[in-house]
């Protein structure tokens, strides 16, 4: 007999995620975890893919386009304990409140979704199908695998993360450019003898000051923005000239930005305070680049950029969310609004084009503090939602 999909249930099942640290490339308790509760709960084809990520189905009563509901797994690091009102891996409920690290970001979100499929089963216009991802915290390597390896073919994307109530359909994106300067080391001594390579920083920090300054805008997104964040040396010694520097760029991208054009930005507006690169240095323009490996062992090598997306606030699927989620204190439709972090819904909309909209209990402004929480009542009211706004998006794919 399957266990009962019950908020109760649910809760605790949040806690004990919470009790199982899980920092990006170390989710394998959680996903153990989590497969364990799909199979308790009556999910099936629960399988682990080669990345990590944990998938299951609730089988549904019709045939309507299946919705994907997607949390990620890991969370980030929790800090100093002594900084913390609640231990961080207590998972401990007090004053209504649910707390620990990844009470909303987003093992709370990703218990009440497991849940709310599983008490859909049989039931759902189509079938429902959980999926929780790994290395979300650093750009999202486990949805990009999943949906690239096409295991699922979801209608729709639902994602928990925090949106206190509001129904969210976009967000900006972000993207790591390093501009690398090289010249010639040398003693400081003797300057004439290299080519230091910070002679040339000033210009290329001056640089992407001008491109700031002429950013596109989105009317509910905002603007793009960029800053340089670092400045690396080489060597790093205090009397030798470096040979040399790389200035990081922080870019908060708008929907449709890649790789190919944010570099060319960089280079055009470094090109338009230097028209000459200086004799004995160069320059070159180049994405950050990580190399990911995840608890299974899969290894990639990526550049830092998380996409951006943004659904059409009046498509009749989203309009039909906010009228199923509903206002929880109020009458009528719930807010339509983008976040303002990144998501994996970057992945499902902004590279795969699956209409993707989010839901979750929890406010955003706890997320990666000392002070992370969830409101209980919030969650139980999140939870008796879902399974409207599951049925709600599935038939609006069918008409």
């Amino acid at each position: 007999m399957s266990k009962d999909a019950s908020f109760e249930n649910a809760l605790a099942f949040a806690a004990d995620l919470i009790r199982i640290p899980g920092l990006p490339g170390e989710e394998g308790e959680v996903a153990g975890r989590v497969k364990a509760e799909m199979d308790a709960l009556g999910l099936e084809d629960i399988r682990v893919d080669n990345a990590g990520n944990v998938i299951g189905v609730a089988r549904g009563r019709g045939d309507a386009p299946a919705a994907l509901l997607n949390c990620h797994m890991d969370v980030v690091a929790e800090g100093d304990h002594d900084e913390w009102e609640v231990p961080p891996f207590s998972g401990e409920v007090r004053d209504g409140f649910l707390h620990g690290r990844g009470a909303m970001d987003i093992k709370g979100p990703l218990a009440l979704q497991t849940y709310a499929a599983a008490s859909m089963i049989g039931e759902a216009p189509g079938d429902v199908v959980v999926a929780h991802t790994v290395l979300e915290e650093r750009g999202g390597l486990g949805m990009k695998h999943l949906l690239e390896s096409g295991s699922v073919a979801p209608g729709v994307v639902i994602i928990g993360e925090a949106t206190h109530g509001d129904v969210c359909i976009g967000h900006r994106g972000r993207a790591e450019v390093e501009v690398l300067v090289a010249g010639l080391a040398g003693h400081a001594s003797v300057p004439g003898r290299a080519h230091n390579a910070l002679d040339l920083v000033g210009d290329v920090l001056g640089s992407i000051r001008d491109l700031a300054e002429n950013q596109p805008s989105d009317p509910l997104l905002g603007a793009s923005s960029l800053i340089a964040t670092m400045i690396d040396v080489l060597p790093e010694s205090r009397n030798v000239i470096p040979d040399s520097a790389v200035v990081t760029i922080d870019w908060r991208i708008l929907p449709g930005s890649d790789d190919e054009s944010l570099m060319s930005l960089v280079r055009e507006a470094i090109s338009s305070r230097v028209p000459e690169i200086p004799d004995g240095l160069s320059l070159d323009v180049r994405m950050a680049t990580e190399r990911q490996r995840t608890y299974t062992g899969l290894v990639e090598e990526r550049s830092l950029l998380t996409p951006g997306f943004m659904m059409d606030a009046n498509d009749p699927m989203i309009l039909a969310a906010a009228e199923a989620v509903g206002r929880r204190q109020g009458e009528g439709a719930a807010t339509i609004r983008p976040w303002q972090f990144a998501t994996d819904g970057g992945w499902s909309c902004g590279v795969y084009g699956i209409p993707t909209v989010g839901f979750a209990p929890g406010e955003e402004r706890f997320a990666h503090t000392n002070r992370e929480r969830i409101d209980v009542e919030e969650a139980r009211w999140g939870f008796e939602r879902y399974p409207y706004l599951i049925s709600a998006v599935q038939q609006s794919l069918t008409v």
